[in-house]
């Protein structure tokens, strides 16, 4: 794997706490204009509309920071090993609230060293912002107990390695990091930590994602 971007713990950080901000902001927002609703001289369908509104906002925070929670998060103490089926569990919620995207999930339950399953979790973000006008992605993985690989393929119209992913992988990336930049760094930041090759190919209008032991 090319020499990844150097940056400090602190910044890394940071960054991934912005990615994490980002994509609550938006359903926590959503339930504070349903509150508003409420609060105003509404007839009764106005307020039916903003319960409504408020339970699906609710929903999809509570199933974004789950997933925040292993994907990014320490979720257990050092060096723990993580269920891949409490993974399955959070990828399917977050997906849940992909209205055009679907996520099929396929792989032996079993109990799997941290980062290789936030390794995977991080595989599925990657491949989300492959298929940016939606589609099907598919997850499975083989060996969890022994040498874990791991597959992801994003089938979709206008499918594509993202460029920021793609530069990071053939060593040529060279802009300031930023809150979405960060996902993709980490991602082979948690491949590099655990002696895994990741690799990414266009077979049209599928993109498929590969990690393996080195």
């Amino acid at each position: 794997m090319p020499a990844l971007p150097d940056i400090s713990a602190m910044d890394l950080a940071a960054l991934l706490c912005s990615r994490v901000c980002h994509d609550i902001i938006s359903p926590v927002g959503a339930i504070a204009n349903g509150l508003e609703l409420l609060d105003d001289d509404s007839d009764a369908e106005t307020k039916e509309i903003a319960m409504g509104l408020i339970r699906s906002s609710a929903t999809n925070a509570s199933s974004k920071l789950q997933f925040a929670r292993i994907a990014f998060g320490a979720a257990g103490s050092a060096g723990a090993d993580i269920d891949t089926g409490d993974a399955q569990a959070v990828a399917q919620g977050y997906f849940a609230n992909e209205k055009k995207t679907e996520l099929e999930w396929s792989g032996e339950r079993a109990l799997m060293r941290k980062n290789k399953v936030k390794l995977l979790l991080n595989l599925l973000l990657v491949a989300l912002h492959a298929i940016p006008r939606g589609g099907k992605i598919s997850a499975s993985f083989e060996d969890p107990n022994g040498k874990p690989s791991f597959k992801v393929v994003a089938n979709g119209t206008n499918a594509r390695v993202p460029p920021v992913f793609l530069d990071l992988l053939n060593g040529s990336h060279d802009e300031p990091l930023d809150a979405h930049g960060v996902q993709p760094l980490y991602t082979l930041k948690l491949a590099q930590s655990e002696g895994m090759e990741v690799s990414a190919s266009l077979d049209g209008e599928n993109v498929v994602f590969e990690a393996k032991a080195g």
